[in-house]
């Protein structure tokens, strides 16, 4: 199995939005593709200096060869929804996990 997570560094101001953004738009549009089988949605609990909150979004896929479809087919469309909705107040960090 392969989880690609997302974590992102989300400035005060957008928070609320960006929580019900992701929960009523942006994860049912990723979920959509039917790369993904099943999805988490965290809050990290640390105390920024910056007054920021990280959140995490895990995707579960099967395999890396389905993975890669989503990259080359949706990923960048959606990638673009968000950056264009928060330009730099919500910056994105991505790693793909694989189960040993």
């Amino acid at each position: 199995m392969i989880l690609y997570n997302i974590t992102i560094n989300v400035s005060p101001d957008i928070e609320q939005d960006f929580i019900a953004w992701m929960k009523t738009t942006h994860i049912p549009e990723v979920m959509e593709t039917g790369i993904f089988h099943d999805h988490k949605f965290f809050r990290l609990i640390h105390n920024s200096e910056d007054g920021t909150t990280n959140y995490c979004i895990q995707y579960f896929t099967e395999n890396l060869k389905m993975m890669m479809e989503y990259e080359s087919k949706h990923a960048a469309a959606l990638r673009a929804k968000t950056q264009e909705r928060y330009q730099d107040k919500a910056i994105a960090f991505r790693t793909l996990l694989e189960t040993i």
